[in-house]
């Protein structure tokens, strides 16, 4: 069902929450994982339009993404990483339809009317522009899945 799953990560304790339901998830069904993590950062954004240096956000994110896999590969789980640079939503969108993959996999922080007008909301301008179906993960959510060790 679900062959190629997009995790996407936020280097936060959210992440926290999400990888559980995903690792379960992909053990049950075989899944391939692709975690992405968006840099959005100056440096980031202008990376390629001012041929600028990778910044340390962006090191920290990679190193990051590989910590990351390499708990899901304890799990004897396939996984292939991403940084992508810019947009959050647009590079969301960008990878998962290029990369072909059939779930988008996200954590929602609860932000009601007021805070999603102020800050904006990744999961809505994702969900609005894919037809790819979408699991959100409440951030901080109990699981009854194991976590993979940290």
């Amino acid at each position: 069902m679900y062959k190629k799953i997009l995790v996407a990560l936020e280097n936060g304790p959210a992440d926290d929450t999400l990888v559980p339901h995903i690792a379960e998830l992909a053990r049950r069904l075989g899944s391939e994982l692709l975690l992405l993590h968006v840099a959005d950062g100056f440096a980031a954004r202008n990376f390629n339009q001012l041929k600028l240096s990778e910044s340390d956000e962006m090191k920290t994110d990679r190193a990051y993404l590989d910590g990351v896999a390499q708990r899901f590969r304890a799990l004897e789980l396939h996984v292939q990483t991403e940084l992508a640079l810019g947009n959050p939503p647009t590079e969301i969108l960008r990878t998962a339809e290029a990369r072909a993959c059939d779930l988008i996999a996200m954590t929602s922080h609860g932000h009601k009317l007021i805070g999603d007008f102020f800050l904006g909301s990744t999961i809505d301008k994702v969900r609005h522009n894919t037809a790819i179906p979408i699991l959100v993960v409440r951030a901080g959510a109990g699981t009854a899945a194991a976590s993979p060790a940290k």
